[in-house]
């Protein structure tokens, strides 16, 4: 059995507490094990390479919609051949220099094989037995596949596969209405795939505000078919070499049929924590299969810690990014942190662009109730930017703790989204977490961040709000 100072399985945002412990701790031996292409979820199958895509997407609908402007363009063609490959050029590289990295470095012994515990603190990888006082566990997920009948012997696409393709389909149904359907629709909308998302959530985009959503579903609805409240139940062989859906509503229990020449699974993330045997290492996973953790990010076994996708919290990079900063202090420098998940943010890169950062108004309304909740609201057309660009109902809506002003959470969908909640996201994890410094603040004139101010200097109780939104006063 080899004998480590640290094990760690998964290449993801583990890898920042690896580069840490070899710069405080020079002489740790560190075993790093991961079955699949190094580098995480994020680099190989997830953020960067889809973001890669949809840049081509946005370009492409700025393209389009360049003659409101007075400017005559148009797209005379679209490679997608030569736009899977950028993404290819782009993300394979980094995959080969990572493993590169890990191969030759001096104090990692690499395992590209599956890892599982045979006992605590014991785990095989591949045909070696291996043995650490400290393990991370940095596992990723893997695409939720529902039981719907024949999906397996029709065929089917994940976010993962369809990474992979080299020709285009000429038609797509997408089974999910999350953030992944989304963004991985207007990419292939933009490319000229028939898209047709079927969710069965009645709500697009069920994480975001419900205004958010119907904006999100009114503007995104121009160049896909978005069905909400269907549930695809069983597929089939179509029409020219096709597949057939049967899906069913979820309020009525009617049926309808749909004909797609791929499908695309997109309907959430599932556990990796099986494939561990966690129960063989004392690990406590929850009913879904998640590790489970405590606010240090130490798992039911001591000196055993898991973050990232594998607790099934928040399941971006920059969370799990943000977690190895806790599980290090924790782990390797004695300290007892709390991770603080007040301000976890996240964006949807689709057109519109979404961002949202804490708490919904019907959370915070719950909390508190009405009287003591303001809403921040503000147009981007009602700024010299927004106007210039011609936006119309794009907005921003802020979240607000009547007594002090705190910033309980905001929501943003526009163009640029993801940038233009970065102050709000900053502010919300400082000493004064306050509407008061957007406020009261100097913003550049005239910038899309004005926006960000007046709906901090327009504050409505969220009764208020509510009737305003009722009678089409906003």
């Amino acid at each position: 059995m080899k004998k480590y100072d640290l094990i760690v399985i998964g290449t993801g945002s583990a890898m920042n507490v690896v580069q840490a412990v070899l710069q405080s701790e020079p002489g740790s031996r560190i075993a790093v094990i991961d079955k699949d292409p190094p580098g995480g979820i994020c680099l190989t199958k997830g953020c960067i390479p889809t973001k890669i895509l949809v840049y081509a997407a946005e370009v492409l609908r700025t393209i389009e919609g360049a003659g409101r402007l007075g400017i005559e363009a148009g797209v005379r063609r679209v490679d997608f051949t030569e736009i899977m490959a950028r993404m290819h050029r782009s993300v394979d590289p980094e995959i080969d220099a990572i493993r590169k990295a890990l191969e030759k470095a001096e104090q990692i012994d690499y395992f590209p094989h599956p890892a599982a515990f045979t006992a605590p603190y014991r785990i095989k990888a591949g045909a070696e037995a291996l043995t650490a006082p400290r393990i991370l566990l940095c596992i990723g997920s893997r695409p939720k596949i529902p039981p719907i009948r024949n999906l397996a012997s029709v065929g089917f696409h994940t976010s993962d596969s369809i990474l992979t393709i080299e020709n285009r389909p000429e038609s797509l149904a997408i089974l999910g209405g999350g953030y992944i359907a989304a963004e991985l629709g207007h990419f292939f909308s933009a490319m000229g795939t028939a898209v047709t998302i079927i969710g069965r959530n009645p709500q697009f985009l069920p994480g975001e505000e419900p205004e958010v959503s119907d904006l999100a579903l009114r503007q995104m609805s121009r160049w896909m078919n978005i069905q909400t409240g269907w549930e695809v139940i069983e597929v089939g062989a179509g029409g020219k070499g096709g597949k057939r859906l049967l899906a069913r509503s979820v309020d009525s229990g009617q049926t309808r049929r749909f004909e797609a020449g791929e499908i695309l699974v997109a309907t959430g993330r599932a556990s990796n924590a099986d494939i561990l045997s966690p129960e063989k290492g004392g690990i406590e996973v929850d009913e879904n299969g998640w590790i489970r953790v405590d606010e240090r990010l130490e798992t039911s076994q001591k000196n055993i810690w898991a973050f990232g996708d594998a607790t099934g919290r928040y399941m971006f990079k920059h969370a799990a990014n943000f977690e190895s900063q806790i599980v290090y202090a924790n782990a390797f420098l004695g300290e007892n942190l709390r991770v603080d998940y007040r301000a976890i943010p996240h964006a949807v890169f689709t057109v519109p662009e979404i961002a949202s950062v804490g708490m919904g108004q019907s959370e915070a309304v719950a909390m508190d109730g009405e009287d003591d909740i303001l809403i921040g609201f503000h147009r981007f057309r009602d700024t010299a930017k927004g106007d210039a660009m011609m936006l119309e109902d794009e907005f921003v809506k802020l979240v607000v703790e009547a007594g002090r002003g705190k910033i309980l959470g905001a929501h943003i969908i526009g163009p640029q989204a993801s940038l233009l909640i970065q102050e709000i996201v900053t502010l919300m994890y400082s000493d004064s977490p306050t509407v008061l410094p957007i406020a009261d603040g100097m913003h550049i004139h005239p910038a899309l961040s004005e926006v960000v101010e007046r709906a901090a200097g327009s504050l409505m109780t969220a009764k208020e709000y509510r009737v305003r939104l009722e009678r089409g006063m906003l």
